[in-house]
C-alpha cells in the first residue's frame, strides 16, 4: 500500500507539472488584460510601464519559467485585478465551494442509493417507474434553466427562500460556514438541489443497475434460501458488493461537483470558486484562472488517490499495490 501511495503521488506531480505548463500556454495565450486593466485614455508609457509590472513584457516561455519556480514555492503568482496572491483569493472561496458541493453530494447520496435499491428490489411496482422517470428528467433538464425555475418558485412566487447570497455565517477552525446557521441552510437548500439533481439521477440509475444484477447472484440466492431476513441479505450482500462502483462515481462525481459548479454558483451569487473563475475570466485576470484550474486538478488527483484506497478497505480482493491477484 504505501510503494503505491508513493508512485501515485509521483504521478500527481508529473501530472500537475504538465497539465502547469497546458494551462498556462492556454490561459496566457489568449487575449491581453492590460486592455481591460487600465484606462483608454493612457499613453504608451503607461501601458508599458503596466505591461512592465505585470510581467507581461518578457517571452511566454520566460514567463512560465517563473511561473513555475514561484509555483515550487507555493506561490501561483499575484491577481491582476486584485493585486494579491491567487492562491488567497481562491482558499478564500474555498469553504463556500466545498459546502455547496458536501451539501449537494450528500442530498445525492441519502435520496440516491434507497431510491435507486427501490427501485432495482421492485422494478415492476408504480414507484419504481415514478423513479425512473424522475432519473431521466434529472439528466435532461438543464441546470441554468432548474435554477431559474428553482428561484421562480421559490423565492419569487412563494417567498420561502432567498434567490441569491450565502447568507449569515458562523467561524469554525477559522473559516466561515454558513452550515451552522438556520439562514445559511435558507440559502444553501435551491444551490445544493439545484448542483445535487443530475448526480441524484445518476446514483439512482447506477444503484438500480447493480441491485438488478447482484440479486440474481448465487450467494444472493444462497442467502435467501438459507432463511435470513430480506433486510440482512440487502445490507450484507447486496449493498456490500454494488457499493465499489457507487464509490467511485461519489469519488468522481465529487470533483466534477467542485470544478463545475461555475453554472450554480453564478445562477445564484454564490461567492465560490466558480464564481470567482467567471469574474476572473471576464477581466482575463490570468493567474487566478491558473491557480484555479490547478487546484482543481489537484484535488481530482487527491479524490482518485482517496477511492483507490477505498477500495481494499470495502473489498479485501481488490489490489491496490499493483501486483497481480
Amino acid at each position: 500500500m504505501g510503494a503505491y501511495i508513493i508512485r501515485r503521488l509521483a504521478a500527481s506531480v508529473v501530472l500537475l507539472f504538465v497539465m502547469s505548463l497546458l494551462v498556462f500556454v492556454g490561459v496566457y495565450a489568449i487575449g491581453n488584460p492590460v486592455d481591460l486593466l487600465i484606462s483608454p485614455e493612457a499613453d504608451q508609457k503607461e501601458i508599458a510601464r503596466v505591461v512592465a509590472a505585470l510581467g507581461l513584457d518578457k517571452p511566454l516561455w520566460e514567463q512560465y519559467l517563473i511561473f513555475l519556480k514561484q509555483a515550487l514555492a507555493g506561490d501561483l503568482g499575484r491577481s491582476f485585478a486584485f493585486n494579491t496572491p491567487a492562491i488567497e483569493l481562491i482558499l478564500q472561496r474555498m469553504p463556500a465551494t466545498m459546502e455547496l458541493a458536501l451539501a449537494a453530494m450528500a442530498i445525492a447520496i441519502v435520496l440516491g442509493i434507497p431510491l435507486g435499491l427501490y427501485a432495482g428490489l421492485k422494478p415492476d411496482s408504480v414507484l419504481a417507474k415514478a423513479i425512473m422517470a424522475g432519473s431521466i428528467l434529472g439528466f435532461s433538464l438543464p441546470t441554468f434553466w432548474v435554477g431559474l425555475m428553482l428561484i421562480m418558485l421559490f423565492a419569487v412566487q412563494l417567498g420561502w427562500l432567498p434567490a441569491s447570497g450565502r447568507g449569515a455565517t458562523t467561524e469554525l477552525f477559522g473559516v466561515q460556514w454558513s452550515l451552522f446557521t438556520l439562514d445559511g441552510w435558507r440559502h444553501l437548500f435551491m444551490p445544493a438541489l439545484n448542483l445535487a439533481l443530475f448526480k441524484l439521477s445518476l446514483l439512482i440509475r447506477l444503484t438500480r443497475a447493480g441491485t438488478r444484477e447482484a440479486i440474481l447472484q448465487d450467494y444472493v440466492k444462497f442467502a435467501r434460501a438459507k432463511g435470513l431476513r430480506m433486510r440482512r441479505v440487502i445490507g450484507l450482500h447486496v449493498l456490500k458488493n454494488i457499493m465499489i462502483p457507487i464509490v467511485t462515481v461519489i469519488g468522481l462525481e465529487f470533483g466534477s461537483v467542485v470544478a463545475f459548479s461555475i453554472v450554480t454558483e453564478t445562477i445564484f451569487a454564490w461567492p465560490g470558486m466558480g464564481k470567482l473563475l467567471i469574474d476572473s475570466i471576464n477581466v482575463l485576470d490570468r493567474p487566478v484562472v491558473v491557480a484555479y484550474l490547478l487546484v482543481i486538478v489537484a484535488l481530482f488527483v487527491f479524490i482518485n488517490l482517496l477511492v483507490d484506497v477505498l477500495y481494499s478497505a470495502l473489498d479485501p480482493r481488490v489490489r491496490v499495490t499493483g501486483a497481480p491477484a
